[in-house]
């Protein structure tokens, strides 16, 4: 394999494993058939041994060996945000899976084991941790050995990778920036042994005026002129805002008019000039693709019909929500409404506490979304809370299993590759799971 092509067959890999961690971690193995050829050496094991026993305290009843942090901060932020306080072996459990340094891996097996060389400490779910224990509180020390160690691993392009070492790439830079916002740092203030902030890095990804056909305004996931990505671009809409999961509505029926990036004849400029124009950048592209697909985002598996994406088209609507964007946002939120129960149902925690996270920054009632109880959902995949409202506890009683539902994952995995850039979508994850 010449040397291009085998660095974009990694580009893809890194991209497809780290959407992985967030959304599907049981489709892993399909990834490492299509890239095994190519796989970083990060990538070569396992991030640690599949646990015969479900751990005490977990969300989900699923494999947690590629998502766990992952599913679990995400189910405690989403907990916090409709007041419901998690149980404290969910909380500890998290604070637990903590590598000295400050990181975290995707999952610990033996959490009393110390973390050595061969730990894959990962931006990504360590990102993620630091989002849920700050909100949670009471966490103070954990989290700044987080962030320490997320600025020890910062790029000299300002961004951040998944891995340590590997070439930075717009879903992690923007993860990190929602963590470093979460523990009271300033993004801008950030910056690498080159001076480059976060967002300096995150910007670096957006396709300007130059772009072809629909493109302009996207962000791609790594290379530079590589094909638009809307996970990476929703992702990158809502961190060039400093902003993280939790997104906090606008309220009083706030709606600005998207933006699309603008551009003068002839003018061949890079992408927006600052994080706030970025962003809207971002936003009009997401609306084109929205309103061209039915107000949803698509992936497709390779050789099969694009399929709707309902975990991307969350993160689709909270991006908007981060911009104001009342009614464009509203569109694609009708639809997941009426189209996201089953999949939430089939994905666990995550999917649950991500839909959850879209009614916040919306000001929809998680409790009637589409008719489903989200809230009450996302409690029966995990210990019972500490405190909830008496109907979720109730409601949990029943449906509680030790940690999920059970249910086979469905993934879709959309592989395009253009120039040498592949995105693996949700069935949304990220896992976002």
């Amino acid at each position: 394999m010449a040397p291009m092509a085998s660095m974009a067959h990694q580009a893809l890999l890194t991209h497809s494993v780290a959407i992985l961690a967030r959304r599907a971690a049981t489709a892993l193995a399909a990834v490492l058939v299509l890239g095994a050829a190519a796989a970083p050496a990060a990538y070569a094991d396992s991030p640690s041994a599949s646990p015969k026993k479900l751990p005490n305290g977990l969300y989900g009843s699923k494999d947690p060996q590629y998502d766990g942090v992952w599913r679990q901060s995400l189910a405690l932020l989403a907990q916090d945000t409709v007041g419901v306080r998690p149980a404290a072996s969910a909380v500890n459990w998290l604070a637990g899976q903590q590598c000295a340094d400050g990181s975290f891996t995707a999952f610990r097996a033996e959490p009393g084991k110390p973390c050595d060389a061969k730990t894959r400490r990962d931006t990504n779910p360590t990102a993620a941790a630091v989002q849920a224990l700050a909100a949670l509180g009471g966490h103070g020390d954990a989290v700044k050995k987080a962030v320490s160690w997320l600025k020890s691993v910062q790029n000299d392009d300002g961004g951040w990778s998944s891995m340590a070492g590997s070439a930075s790439d717009a879903n992690s830079t923007s993860v990190v920036i929602g963590a470093l916002v979460a523990a009271g740092e300033k993004p801008q203030s950030v910056t690498s042994k080159k001076g480059k902030t976060p967002y300096d890095g995150l910007l670096t990804f957006q396709l300007g005026c130059a772009a072809k056909g629909d493109g302009r305004g996207a962000f791609t996931f790594q290379l530079k002129g590589a094909a638009p990505n809307a996970d990476a671009t929703a992702a990158a809409a809502t961190g060039a805002r400093g902003k993280g999961f939790v997104v906090e509505p606008a309220g009083n029926g706030a709606d600005t008019p998207v933006k699309p990036l603008s551009c003068k004849d002839g003018d061949k400029k890079a992408g927006a000039d600052d994080p706030a124009q970025a962003a809207e950048g971002g936003d009009g592209y997401l609306v084109a693709q929205l309103d061209k697909n039915g107000q949803h985002l698509l992936s497709a598996m390779p050789g099969a019909e694009a399929q709707p994406d309902v975990g991307n088209t969350a993160d689709a609507v909270v991006a908007l929500a981060a911009g104001a964007h009342g009614a464009a946002a509203a569109k694609p939120l009708k639809w997941l409404e009426k189209n996201s129960a089953d999949w939430a149902k089939q994905s666990g925690p995550a999917a649950y506490a991500q839909l959850v996270l879209v009614a916040h920054a919306t000001g929809t009632d998680p409790r009637s979304f589409g008719g489903t109880d989200l809230v009450s959902a996302l409690n029966a995949t995990g210990p019972e809370p500490a405190a909830a409202a008496k109907k979720d506890t109730e409601d949990a009683d029943d449906s509680q299993d030790g940690g999920g539902l059970g249910v086979v994952w469905v993934i879709g995995i959309g592989l395009a590759i253009g120039a040498g850039i592949g995105f693996l979508l949700s069935s949304r994850k990220k896992s976002r799971l």
